[in-house]
């Protein structure tokens, strides 16, 4: 039997919304918190920042690959790897570097689950992203007064 290919479904504007909302919101309170880290010096805040950028840039072309593949558009081995190594590499740094860090308990918690957030969030923003790029591809521009056709209103639909 073939298997039938999924398509997946118009994101909505409420998970849009807040897909950005906790990507905005998650590296909105790491940035911060790293403003305002007083007794940081300026080396390892230029270190966590790095983190952040690399996490982020990673998550996503993890969810790009694995996208990619499950649409069968071809993704080496290897660059596959490579991302999913990245994103691990980015989490143990940073959990390195907290674990070392003269911070208090809950300020290494504080950049944790902000960092994870954004990575979270940043994964949901980059499928929205595709979904309406994917959807604009496929939904020609209707004029406004063309009503949508269902499968009862067509000339050859079933009658009751």
């Amino acid at each position: 039997m073939a298997q039938e290919k999924s398509v997946p479904q118009k994101p909505t504007a409420a998970f849009i919304g807040a897909s950005w909302a906790a990507l905005l919101i998650g590296l909105g309170a790491y940035l911060i918190g790293l403003m305002n880290a007083d007794t940081m010096a300026l080396n390892e805040k230029g270190y966590y920042f790095t983190i952040i950028l690399f996490g982020l840039f990673a998550a996503i072309s993890v969810q790009k690959s694995v996208r990619d593949r499950s649409e069968d558009i071809p993704v080496t081995n290897l660059y596959y790897g490579i991302a999913w190594f990245c994103v691990l590499a980015a989490l143990m740094l940073l959990v390195i570097g907290l674990w070392n860090a003269d911070l208090l308990l809950s300020e290494k918690g504080f950049y944790g689950v902000s960092m994870a957030m954004a990575l979270f969030s940043a994964i949901a923003v980059q499928k929205n992203v595709r979904d309406l790029a994917a959807f604009a591809k496929e939904e020609p521009a209707k004029p406004a007064a063309e009503k949508p056709r269902s499968a009862w209103n067509t000339p050859n639909a079933p009658k009751n």
